[in-house]
């Protein structure tokens, strides 16, 4: 029967909507809320030298309050509804679409409250390097870029190449992309790390099998001046954009590549027309870079992590074609049998996964 359906519905979802309302009550947003609210509608608001980091601290609360009235209130009306109209089957219709709308809603709720730092709901930039295995790595780094592609495209998150550096024979060996999108950065920090592929080879005749690394480095937006960079310390080139874009990118010296010196850091964009604009972008990913890289420099001080490089043994996640096949996250103990739905940019689930065992 179609109430026992819709019943059934709302069962599934109702430890979903227990623990947001657990996680609420124990995060004392309600009166972050009301505090920061009464803070930006003071007169002088506009004054504070921290308004900015107010304002966003509000803007983010004031996101989870809405979506937490919606949530806990829609299902509660729904279960009072389903009782009130048992009998009616028509009425009951009415309900499937508000129903299944509010389960799908549920869960991405319940996603998004691990997102429970201000910069998960950023704006990022996602860098793919190739590692060790050469031509293959180029070629797995490329599968890489494919696979980011195609979950953002999924998630309705917008991409723009930065840049991209053609492998000698096929792939990529580094590429660079900005996402843009509501907690682009909370879901994608999760991909931040080494990532191995074994497979049989397409380009050895014998047919062999081949392990190949990537690395992948996600940094969440950040505004430039939260960062302090010393003109003198930037060396900035200048070259000739390539691959698409037509006669203009390959006749003028519109790319930009910027070198922070005393952190080594280089940055480089030729996604934009003009030189300025490219440099404007490079600037935003080299002040993003160097937050990451103090915060990290302070993570490795306190708990001294070693840092690894792009091979074997270092890697969050396995990607295995052969043999068997098998998509395997080394830090949760997530398994897909279908690495090829992983590489389509299925990752919400190891997404999800690694959040509710990393959400701290």
């Amino acid at each position: 029967m179609l109430i026992d359906e819709l019943r059934e519905k709302l069962k599934n979802i109702e430890p979903a909507v227990i623990a947001i309302k657990d996680f609420w009550q124990n995060s004392n947003n309600q009166e972050k809320f009301l505090e920061l609210d009464k803070q930006i509608n003071q007169e002088n608001f506009w004054q504070n030298p921290d308004r900015t980091n107010i304002l966003k601290k509000y803007l983010f609360i004031k996101n989870l309050k809405e979506n937490f009235d919606d949530v806990t209130n829609s299902f509660e009306e729904n279960k009072e509804l389903i009782e009130l109209f048992e009998t009616n089957e028509k009425e009951l219709k009415k309900l499937i679409g508000e129903i299944n709308s509010l389960v799908k809603k549920t869960k991405k709720f319940k996603l998004e409250l691990l997102l429970n730092k201000p910069e998960d709901l950023s704006n990022c930039f996602l860098s793919i390097n190739s590692g060790a295995g050469g031509t293959e790595s180029q070629d797995w780094a490329n599968m890489l870029l494919r696979m980011y592609t195609r979950f953002c495209e999924r998630e309705n998150f917008s991409i723009e190449m930065i840049d991209c550096q053609s492998g000698e024979e096929a792939g990529i060996k580094s590429a660079s992309l900005y996402i843009k999108g509501k907690n682009a950065f909370g879901f994608l920090k999760s991909e931040n790390g080494i990532h191995r592929l074994v497979r049989i080879s397409p380009f050895d005749a014998n047919k062999r099998r081949h392990t190949s690394f990537a690395a992948v480095s996600i940094t969440p937006e950040v505004e430039e001046k939260s960062v302090e960079i010393n003109d003198n310390d930037l060396k900035i080139d200048t070259f000739k954009a390539g691959g698409a874009g037509g006669q203009h990118v390959n006749k003028t010296e519109s790319a930009i590549r910027i070198t922070h010196i005393p952190s080594k850091i280089v940055v480089q964009c030729q996604s934009q027309r003009s030189q300025g604009q490219n440099k404007q972008t490079a600037m935003k990913m080299l002040a993003a870079k160097l937050v990451a890289k103090q915060k990290q420099e302070k993570l490795e001080k306190e708990q001294s992590v070693v840092k690894k490089k792009i091979e074997w043994g270092s890697q969050i996640r396995s990607y295995v074609l052969h043999p068997y096949k098998m998509v395997k996250d080394l830090r949760t103990n997530y398994e897909n049998p279908q690495p090829e739905l992983v590489l389509d940019g299925n990752l919400m689930p190891m997404i999800e996964k690694y959040l509710l065992e990393f959400n701290s």
